[in-house]
């Protein structure tokens, strides 16, 4: 049975960074808003909990807290940055607010040794850490001590050693604090006993007998986009339960060139899976007609993809189950500091309103997992290295890369230099360094020479950004004489473009995707 680390989540923009710090290291864990984290409790046994940091302050009459039962399950608890100052407050210390703000990189100086600095800090050591706090601590409560301090945090980092319990105010969850990833593994391995065998071969073999367990004798659909997501849940599913599983591939006349063959090539041919492969370019392409607006682009692709899964899940008969790809950033919710109804960032049923139409109950095997373990569960299962490796594609497709009215001499046009654009990027071994590049059709066109003539063409802007999780992302740094290799190819090669620009807006203030 796999042992859990419990992260009560307050807020903090980074809660994300711990639990992908543990399972970096072979812990597993789950993330839980604070609102919900009495209800966990109740039907689970984790083996240490920590404390989240929080934009909220300890001091504020209707601040976030932690369940005070969290103190009396005799389980290791570690506070982190808030968290650390909300132990203190719920245990009889005290937090004042106003003091100076400590933000950015600052000195930890070691003033005791201890468990959780074992193997890498001594006493007496120094070391650089990540901070941001406003609030601090200026009264400990009963049973702990100060371990380590820094210029303007008397009580960086605490400890009851009795009890287990310990707090920091710095952040090791970050980069920036470089002996973080040391702390949270002498936390979880040597303070809590928790063995590092999460594992995705492990994570395979136990979620194929809950997919088993919750299916029985029923039938799945799952809907195949072509991305990453989908096609590793839908590889696991069919581990588990074989032909019980049809998959249902709609062509929407919005995917990349090729891309509707090499998903059914792939699911047919190597994984011999039951897969439904749905010709629906001309209803989409219909229905966008003379369509400009972006959230009308989405909402008419989404309408009509619910319209054709559910006729051909109908044919497919006696379904019970809907598969989908919903990876944990879905579903982790963000947190309302007052204590009130958390709010979801974004819906995550990929095909919204299908399970509640269609009377199904979900099956969604990646929920636990973040994008790059989905990545690490597709190379477990055997899918082809370059398939799982596939820089994200949006749901509506090429349709919000087509910005105003979408024609299918546009969407040619695009597929064409977007074709051009990642050849380029894969000879230069760039295409892994990227997390996402494409072309886009601009509904701009500008005059031209091409050879002794005038053109009049439209302008292809280029695209490609670094990130770790889409959340922020800056621009490529691409060399300038790449850069002019891959306009020159995409001038020459694909008829209906005479100019090429590339985008350098970062996220914020900018998307990623151009609608």
């Amino acid at each position: 049975m796999t042992q859990t680390v419990l992260i009560i989540d307050f807020g903090s923009q980074v809660t994300q960074l711990i639990a992908r710090r543990l399972r970096e290291q072979g812990v597993y864990c789950e993330i839980v808003p604070f609102q919900s984290a009495d209800a966990f409790l109740a039907k689970n046994k984790p083996q240490a909990i920590i404390l989240s940091g929080s934009p909220a302050s300890v001091t504020e009459i209707e601040g976030p807290r932690a369940p005070q039962k969290v103190f009396e399950l005799d389980l290791p608890v570690l506070g982190i940055c808030y968290g650390e100052q909300l132990m203190c407050e719920q245990l009889g210390g005290k937090v004042e607010a106003g003091h100076h703000r400590e933000f950015g990189r600052a000195t930890l100086e070691v003033k005791e040794d201890n468990a959780l600095f074992e193997g890498f800090w001594d006493k007496g050591a120094r070391d650089e850490v990540w901070m941001s706090h406003g609030d601090k601590v200026t009264k400990l409560p009963p049973g702990f001590r100060v371990i380590a301090v820094s210029d303007n945090a008397p009580f960086a980092a605490i400890a009851d050693d009795k009890r287990r319990f310990y707090g920091v105010q710095f952040h090791p969850e970050v980069a920036h604090t470089p002996r973080g990833g040391n702390l949270l593994k002498n936390f979880t391995q040597n303070i809590a006993r928790i063995r590092p065998d999460w594992t995705m071969q492990s994570f395979r073999h136990s979620m194929i007998q809950k997919i088993r367990a919750q299916v029985g004798k029923g039938h799945v659909v799952c809907g195949l986009s072509g991305g990453v997501d989908s096609s590793v849940a839908a590889v696991l599913i069919h581990e588990a339960i074989g032909d019980q599983l049809t998959c249902i591939f709609v062509d929407t006349g919005l995917m990349r060139q090729g891309e509707g063959e090499e998903v059914v090539k792939l699911f047919r041919d190597h994984y011999n899976i039951p897969l439904v492969h749905v010709q629906a370019q001309d209803l989409f392409l219909d229905r966008l007609a003379g369509v400009s607006d972006p959230e009308t682009k989405r909402k008419r692709i989404g309408a009509a993809f619910i319209e054709v899964f559910e006729a051909e899940a109908k044919k497919v008969g006696h379904v019970e189950f809907l598969a989908q790809g919903t990876l944990y950033p879905d579903v982790i919710e963000s947190v309302s500091f007052t204590g009130g109804p958390s709010v979801t960032i974004k819906s995550h049923h990929n095909v919204g309103g299908l399970p509640e139409r269609m009377n199904l109950k979900l099956v969604e095997p990646l929920r636990e997992l973040f994008k790059d373990e989905v990545r690490a569960l597709g190379r477990e299962l055997g899918l082809p290295p370059a398939f799982v490796g596939r820089h994200p594609f949006p749901g509506p497709g090429l349709a919000i890369r087509v910005p105003g009215e979408i024609t299918r001499e546009k969407l040619d046009i695009l597929r064409k230099a977007d074709v051009v654009y990642l050849d380029e990027i894969r000879k230069a071994g760039l295409y892994d360094q990227i997390w996402q590049a494409f072309a886009v059709l601009l509904p701009v066109r500008t005059v031209g020479v091409m050879g002794d003539g005038r053109s009049y063409d439209f302008v292809c802007a280029l695209r490609a950004v670094t990130s770790t999780d889409g959340m922020t992302a800056d621009s490529y740094p691409f060399e300038h004489a790449f850069l002019a290799r891959v306009a020159t190819r995409i001038i020459n090669e694909v008829k209906g473009i005479n100019r090429v620009v590339y985008d350098v807006t970062s996220k914020p203030p900018g998307t990623i995707e151009w609608e």
